[in-house]
């Protein structure tokens, strides 16, 4: 029997594989895993099956998953690009209400510390700039003696760069 969490777990694979995709080609729109076959996955399937010439239906069939997996193998093994997350013009913050990658970087960051340090509150990956993820950010602000926002600016986003980077290493 097929139950849901399975069907969820399929649909957040197709999401995994053509995010990797879209950061790659940028016909594709990025998307973010979710498990949930939503209009923004809808859009990126069909952006793909015009990107590689399948029929333009929305729906993932043997053809369309297929070349899915053949991009993404490709792309997997490539050499990874540079990845310039946080916006580089002057003055950029990130707010609550957001939603984006760059969100779900900050928040991946945030909950390492969170697995690093019991003091630290736990928060979902899910790319969406929620009070939670504010207040981890103002927490995460007091602890490094930042100015308690809420936001992340380019002083937030090189902290938690570098505490993120410390903590791999």
């Amino acid at each position: 029997m097929y139950t849901s969490e399975q069907k969820k777990a399929h649909i957040r694979e197709l999401q995994n594989c053509l995010h990797l995709i879209s950061c790659y080609d940028s016909h594709i729109p990025g998307i973010i895993p979710n498990g949930i076959y939503d209009s923004r996955t809808e859009t990126a399937v069909k952006a793909f099956q015009r990107q590689y010439h399948l029929t333009e239906n929305g729906e993932v069939n043997q053809a369309t998953w297929d070349k899915i997996m053949q991009i993404y193998q490709k792309l997997k093994k490539a050499e990874a690009k540079p990845l310039y997350a946080f916006p580089q013009k002057p003055g950029a913050v990130m707010h609550p209400g957001e939603q984006c990658f760059t969100v779900m970087i900050i928040q991946a960051i945030l909950k390492e510390l969170s697995e690093q340090y019991h003091n630290f509150p736990c928060i979902q990956v899910t790319g969406n700039y929620d009070s939670d993820t504010m207040q981890a950010i103002q927490l995460f602000q007091k602890m490094c003696d930042l100015p308690v926002t809420g936001d992340v600016n380019c002083e937030t986003w090189n902290m938690l760069a570098q505490i993120g980077s410390d903590m791999r290493t």
